[in-house]
C-alpha cells in the first residue's frame, strides 16, 4: 500500500526526472499543480490529487522520451491503481480522469486545444485525441468529472521553470487528510 513516507520518497528519488519535454521536472510539476489547487481552496482530496496526478510516471520504468517513440505510458491508470490502495475516490478518480479531462476539454473548446504545449499535443494523439460525443456524455456522467477538469487546468498551468512552491512535505498534510485508513 502506498504510504505518505513512501510517496514522498518516490518524489525525492524519481521526481527529478524530466517532465515529458516540458521545462520542469516531475517534482516541480507536481508541486506547482498542488500549489495552484491550494490557492483555489480546493478540498484536501483534490489538492492531494493535484500533487499525485502524475505519480504513474514515477512508477513505470519507461524512458522519459517514451511518447517520442509512440508509447503511451498509461500513467493515469498506473497512478489510479497505486493510489486506490490507500486513498478514496476523491483522490484516485481525478487522477484516473485527468487524461480523459484533457480529451474532453479539447472536444468542447478549440481554444483550449490550441493552447496545449507541443508535448501535450503529442501525448493527446497517443491518448486518443479529442473525445467523441458518446465519450463526452460518459465522461460528464462521472461524479468526479468536474474535479478532473479543474485538475487538468492546473496540470496545464504547472509548467513554469523556476517557479517557487512549497516543498513536498508541506503537502503531506493534505495526503494525511485524504487517507482512507489513517490509523493503519
Amino acid at each position: 500500500m502506498p504510504r505518505i513516507d513512501a510517496i514522498l520518497k518516490l518524489f525525492h528519488e524519481r521526481g527529478h526526472s524530466e517532465y515529458g519535454g516540458e521545462p520542469v521536472t516531475q517534482l516541480e510539476h507536481a508541486l506547482q499543480c498542488a500549489t495552484l489547487a491550494e490557492a483555489e481552496h480546493a478540498s484536501p482530496a483534490l489538492i492531494a490529487a493535484a500533487l499525485l496526478h502524475d505519480i504513474g510516471h514515477l512508477l513505470h520504468q519507461l524512458p522519459d522520451d517514451a511518447p517520442d517513440h509512440g508509447v503511451d505510458d498509461v500513467h493515469e491508470e498506473l497512478g489510479y491503481r497505486y493510489l486506490s490502495q490507500q486513498f478514496g475516490t476523491g483522490v484516485a478518480e481525478p487522477v484516473r480522469l485527468h487524461v480523459p479531462a484533457k480529451r474532453y476539454l479539447c472536444a468542447i473548446n478549440a481554444e483550449y486545444m490550441a493552447r496545449l504545449s507541443p508535448p501535450s499535443v503529442m501525448s493527446l494523439a497517443l491518448q486518443g485525441g479529442p473525445m467523441s460525443a458518446d465519450e463526452m456524455a460518459s465522461f460528464e456522467a462521472n461524479p468526479f468529472a468536474m474535479d478532473a477538469v479543474r485538475l487538468r487546468k492546473w496540470d496545464d498551468e504547472a509548467k513554469v521553470s523556476g517557479l517557487p512552491t512549497p516543498n513536498a512535505e508541506h503537502f503531506a498534510q493534505y495526503l494525511r487528510a485524504a487517507l482512507t485508513h489513517p490509523a493503519d
